[in-house]
């Protein structure tokens, strides 16, 4: 456990900045399409909880309109179809939106393999997360929880699912994560788009209350 971390982020490293040599023209044409298909900038940033609770700025692909609500889980949303552009359901459905969050894993924001990072003000997700460590190392751009339920899991369950990869992280178990990403990925489990359909909707709060801007 503890010498892992540190070979953790060294393929972290080099592994993304292969991924980004590798896919900058695909990187190069969502651009394009999605300028071409809104009006807005292409990268979408968002306030998350980082490691050891650090905030930093998530990124994206913008695949929603600019007058979303924002720091609001799509899940919460009653109507996200009415939010989302034409372009944003392909890229959402097949997760090209993440792709770059490559850029966070190289900045040492993120890891490839780890827990989804939280909204900042997913409070109760955070809290929960306190009582496994989860918080205490980096988050992932995919990671335990979001390849045994994702959108569909309750926080509670969510959290313990997290905690369990903080006590088993390894090379192989961040190998056995990443290949069953891909196959989630191809089957598109796991993810609910609006607020009724979601077993752990109620617990994410949306707080009007703070109006700190989101980069579109």
């Amino acid at each position: 456990m503890k010498v892992y971390p540190a070979i953790k982020r060294i393929l972290d490293f080099i592994l993304s900045l292969m991924a980004m040599v590798l896919l900058w023209p695909v990187f190069l044409l969502i651009a394009v399409l999605i300028k071409i298909n809104s009006k807005g900038p292409v990268f979408f940033k968002q306030r998350r909880i980082g490691k050891n609770k650090g905030e930093f700025y998530i990124l994206k692909f913008r695949t929603m309109r600019t007058d979303t609500p924002q720091d609001m889980p799509t899940h919460m949303l009653q109507n996200p179809d009415v939010f989302i552009t034409s372009v944003g359901k392909f890229l959402r459905k097949s997760s090209l939106d993440e792709l770059p969050q490559i850029i966070n894993i190289l900045r040492g924001e993120m890891s490839i393999i780890g827990p989804r990072p939280a909204l900042w003000n997913q409070y109760d997700l955070i809290a929960e997360r306190d009582k496994y460590g989860v918080n205490d190392i980096y988050p992932g751009l995919t990671g335990w929880a979001q390849v045994n339920g994702r959108d569909e899991l309750p926080i509670d369950v969510k959290a313990k699912l997290d905690g369990e990869y903080v006590e088993r992280m390894s090379l192989v178990f961040d190998v056995k994560i990443f290949f069953k990403t891909i196959f989630s990925v191809l089957k598109r489990e796991g993810i609910v788009e609006g607020s009724k359909g979601s077993p752990g909707s109620q617990t994410y709060p949306y707080l009007k209350s703070d109006k700190r801007k989101i980069s579109w």
